[in-house]
């Protein structure tokens, strides 16, 4: 009965997901070792969000739980990096979102099964309601970040747009919310290469 369990627990993911994961591992391993070998928190924070981004792309509740993990200690990285948009987007944002998620993700289960979520289609009025508060959004954000003097402004900014359409259709379970988590991602990639000119780390 629990090697049943066992086997199952370990034949939820594919054979080129486990690769996938696994190599995300060895990389951030690598990495940190090269570069960063007196921080503990970045490479458990990549660690964290390595293995939420493959529950979700599973349509696994869990992966917002630890979500609402990364968030926190993204917001904490970003605040030590003066990425003061990153922190403000992380945890005033992403994580309570992800919470929302969390919850919206658990009262919608696909046909019963409570380790994936049934996905929803947004509606033309819905999309354009998306847009428009994503760019009142985007705009009061703007002003906060250059209040507090955000390094990299503009990408900073565009950080904050594309963080909040992907919390936004995670929360309302669309399909699409991962297209815009990698449309964040290459924001990100900009952002930290940008960090790392200063800092290797």
């Amino acid at each position: 009965m629990l090697s049943k369990k066992i086997k199952a627990r370990f034949s939820y993911f594919t054979k080129a997901e486990k690769a996938l994961w696994c190599i995300s591992v060895i990389l951030i391993a690598v990495s940190c070792f090269a570069f960063d070998r007196n921080s503990i928190l970045r490479p458990i924070a990549s660690l964290i969000g390595v293995t939420s981004l493959i529950f979700n792309a599973k349509g696994n509740p869990f992966g917002q739980f630890l979500m609402v993990i990364f968030s926190v200690l993204y917001g904490v990285i970003s605040f030590s990096f003066s990425y003061y948009g990153e922190m403000i987007t992380y945890l005033g944002m992403t994580a309570p979102m992800a919470v929302f998620a969390l919850i919206s993700w658990l009262k919608n289960p696909y046909n019963s099964n409570k380790s994936e979520v049934k996905v929803n289609k947004l509606h033309k009025k819905e999309i354009i309601f998306m847009f428009a508060l994503t760019a009142v959004v985007t705009a009061v954000f703007y002003y906060i970040l250059a209040y507090f003097d955000t390094a990299n402004l503009m990408p900073s900014t565009l950080s904050v747009t594309t963080s909040f359409i992907a919390v936004y259709l995670t929360f309302r379970r669309s399909a699409f919310y991962a297209a815009a988590y990698a449309a964040n991602d290459a924001v990100l990639i900009v952002l930290w290469v940008l960090a790392s000119l200063s800092n290797s780390a």
